[in-house]
């Protein structure tokens, strides 16, 4: 396949699923700037890695463990640098202000917080399983068994459960 159809190809691919990527630039990064260059980076790797794509899994698998090893470098590099740079950035949530927001934004906003919290593999972890992601996906794009997606999750969603329920009865 010459590079003209080989690019038509990724072209197709990426646009096809494209929301995976805002995803998961928007669960990694909180800046729409370094979104765009998480974006950016995903889309160099995925063209880097596009001779070497395996028929044997979807499209939206390949993409998803690419995105997320890409995602997870950035967020590391970012964040050490940012710590150096700017180590007071980050604001202090205070969860009991209810003030102009109904529950459901409150649930919502308090849950993509825990999110943001949690380790690299369990923030891919919870972003693939609120994509409706079966175990069985979720363990080919993130490399590990089954049986340990679903004891990582469980895990996870007890932890959850546990916060909300704190801040509940606050």
């Amino acid at each position: 396949m010459d590079k003209i159809d080989q690019s038509g190809i990724f072209l197709s691919v990426i646009q096809a699923n494209k929301g995976i990527l805002y995803k998961i630039a928007n669960a990694y990064c909180k800046s729409v700037e370094d979104r765009k260059d998480l974006v950016q980076e995903i889309i160099v790797q995925l063209w880097k890695s596009f001779d070497d794509y395996d028929d044997n899994f979807k499209h939206s698998t390949w993409m998803y463990r690419i995105s997320l090893n890409v995602a997870i470098s950035f967020y590391r590099k970012e964040h050490s640098r940012k710590k150096i740079a700017n180590p007071l950035t980050d604001g202090i949530i205070n969860f009991t202000d209810h003030d102009g927001f109904d529950d459901q934004e409150t649930d919502l906003g308090i849950l993509q917080q825990m999110i943001a919290q949690l380790k690299d593999l369990d923030k891919a972890l919870m972003l693939l399983y609120l994509e409706e992601k079966s175990h069985k996906q979720i363990s080919q794009i993130i490399g590990i068994s089954e049986t340990n997606v679903a004891t990582k999750i469980n895990r996870i969603k007890n932890s959850f459960k546990q916060k909300f329920t704190q801040i509940r009865n606050q």
